[in-house]
């Protein structure tokens, strides 16, 4: 169990921001922190990590102690152990990808976990290449197994796909949920994308003025209503067509196009541009628009 309360006066964009956040998550679970810009997202995770210090606050993980400022407690970042990847690769592009990985090992840590790190995220064949002749794809896979390397108590993940293309970010959600679960790691992410936290979380924490508004699953935050569908995929509107009495909504899923026959009702608040989500029940299909 991880006991998470930080409060801090942050001065963001749109004006001063009062961050009170207070979570608790269970052992192995990946969750979100999911809200507009400026309101403490990244914040949260700078001060879980030891890189920002709060007003007041504890963080207790596993039953140790990273922070008690009431009790003058807070552990340095080498301290605590997490494992950070960023939007930004920050790789040495001097050193090979090994050697990054390497530079990550603790003080008498078994090299062996070096391999089974390339192994797991497919990097066998670039292991001796410099950054510079990777693919942004291939370089945020060297930052993630490079977070991974002290086996991480917390894998804190700031937008970490942000900046890639749609085939290459669905590719790195797949290695994100494979060492989630081959590590057994609590994972905490920030991302804007909704397509992304619905297939990557266990729960969202949605986030306003500083506060969490609320809590709950994926589909409970992004979509008004329950569904028992046998598959559910989340896209992005791109056309919608008036045949006769019916509607063709095309939808953008990864790099497929899917066309759907909508009623009236599906399509009456839906726009070009829009993430929905598509669901299969029984051969019925069935259109969303996520919130």
């Amino acid at each position: 169990m991880i006991q998470i309360s930080l409060h801090k006066k942050l001065q963001a964009a749109n004006g001063k921001v009062s961050l009170q956040i207070d979570l608790d998550i269970k052992k192995g679970e990946l969750i979100t922190l999911y809200g507009e810009s400026g309101v403490g997202k990244t914040s949260t995770l700078r001060m879980i990590a030891g890189l920002l210090e709060p007003d007041h606050g504890k963080v207790i993980v596993n039953n140790t102690t990273w922070l008690d400022t009431k009790n003058k407690i807070n552990l340095k970042t080498q301290k605590r152990k997490i494992g950070f990847v960023f939007q930004e690769y920050a790789l040495f592009p001097n050193m090979t990808v090994r050697k990054n990985l390497e530079y990550a090992l603790q003080k008498n840590q078994d090299k062996n976990s070096i391999d089974e790190l390339i192994e797991i995220v497919s990097l066998q064949e670039l292991q001796h290449q410099k950054p510079i002749m990777l693919s942004g794809g291939q370089q945020q896979r060297v930052a993630l197994a490079r977070a991974l390397v002290q086996k991480p108590e917390i894998l804190l993940l700031d937008e970490p796909l942000a900046a890639l293309d749609a085939k290459m970010r669905s590719k790195l959600q797949d290695y994100i949920l494979k060492v989630h679960r081959q590590y057994e790691l609590t994972t905490i992410l920030v991302s804007h994308d909704t397509g992304e936290i619905i297939k990557l979380s266990d729960r969202v924490h949605l986030i306003k003025n500083g506060k969490i508004k609320t809590s709950g699953s994926p589909l409970d935050i992004f979509t008004s209503q329950h569904t028992s569908a046998k598959f559910t995929f989340v896209g992005e509107v791109i056309s919608i067509q008036k045949e006769e009495v019916v509607y063709i909504v095309t939808v953008l899923i990864g790099t497929n196009v899917v066309k759907i026959i909508a009623q009236e009702s599906e399509v009456e608040e839906l726009e070009i541009g829009n993430k929905v989500m598509v669901a299969s029940k029984a051969f019925n299909p069935m259109i969303q628009k996520i919130i």
